[in-house]
């Protein structure tokens, strides 16, 4: 079993994150990223917004770190955990641009990062930061192929129809030969695009009988990570309805599991944690973390 956690503190939306959040700070957070890391949990997440619009933010919430800062603090406090960007805006950077901040930031890991991108779907911030919206799907499918080209090459050469580029140095970059890059979405297309340009699925929004359909239509590459979320689970006061969950969407087609946590404070948070763990036996995946530690050890 194989469970990702939606960092708490970091993104805060209304109605789901818990009032403790709100006066959490790096401290916390660090804590938390510790005992993940410590007790098995797949990846650890940060999402991305620059700016959030007042009347959208009611809804989306106005809180997001920014995930490069966020997992540059998080590296030095984990050796395992891996550290998943959920999402990263496409046609918000230039490849380039995401393959050397990035990239350092998978070295300064040790080969951790996994890169969640996204199309975006948010038009104000889009105008904000001067991106195109009504072509952001184009776009972000030649910026995959890009990062493709780029992401783990120190003189990375590419010809698109809308990046192109050649004869630049790019020191330090990506130390995973391939970084895995999982794509956002909710749509069909979303997940074709993951099918064709990505490593896996990362939907959200959607009903596990209308994953299962998705899921169906397509055939999915060999090793293609398919992640959905179990939503919010209780593993101390309802430790049944957890296992339910995360056992619902496994069965949906989920490779990995990615939950949210319920809590009234960050120690409470770990003892969630810890709960959970137990209850899926992730600290019996010795093997799995010893190479993973091993791996880690030998890039750094």
């Amino acid at each position: 079993m194989r469970i990702g956690i939606t960092s708490p503190i970091v993104t805060r939306v209304p109605g789901v994150a818990g009032e403790w959040e709100a006066s959490a700070g790096i401290a916390e957070l660090a804590d938390i990223a510790s005992a993940a890391d410590e007790l098995g949990f797949e990846y650890l997440t940060c999402s991305e917004h620059v700016a959030v619009p007042t009347e959208v933010a009611a809804i989306r919430g106005g809180t997001y770190w920014d995930p490069l800062a966020t997992f540059g603090f998080m590296a030095a406090r984990t050796r395992r955990i891996r550290l998943l960007t959920q999402v990263l805006v496409l046609g918000y950077h230039h490849p380039l641009e995401i393959a050397k901040r990035y990239g350092t930031l998978d070295a300064i890991s040790g080969g951790r990062l996994t890169l969640g991108a996204g199309v975006g779907s948010l038009r104000e911030e889009f105008e904000l930061l001067g991106a195109d919206f009504n072509r952001r799907g184009e776009v972000a499918d030649d910026a995959l192929r890009a990062l493709r080209a780029a992401m783990s090459q120190s003189e990375p050469r590419y010809e698109g129809t809308h990046y192109r580029f050649s004869g630049m140095l790019i020191e330090p970059h990506a130390v995973q030969s391939d970084v895995p890059i999982w794509i956002g979405g909710r749509t069909k297309r979303s997940l074709r695009r993951a099918v064709e340009l990505g490593d896996g699925w990362v939907p959200f929004g959607l009903s596990r009988s209308r994953l299962r359909e998705m899921l169906d239509s397509v055939t999915l590459p060999k090793k293609f990570e398919v992640i959905l979320s179990a939503g919010t689970v209780d593993p101390s006061a309802d430790p049944d309805q957890a296992r339910i969950e995360v056992a619902s969407t496994t069965a949906a087609g989920a490779t990995v599991v990615g939950v949210t946590i319920t809590a009234s404070s960050a120690d409470h948070y770990i003892e969630q944690l810890t709960a959970l763990a137990e209850m899926h036996d992730l600290l019996g995946r010795g093997e799995i973390s010893k190479t993973r530690e091993k791996d880690s050890h030998d890039v750094a």
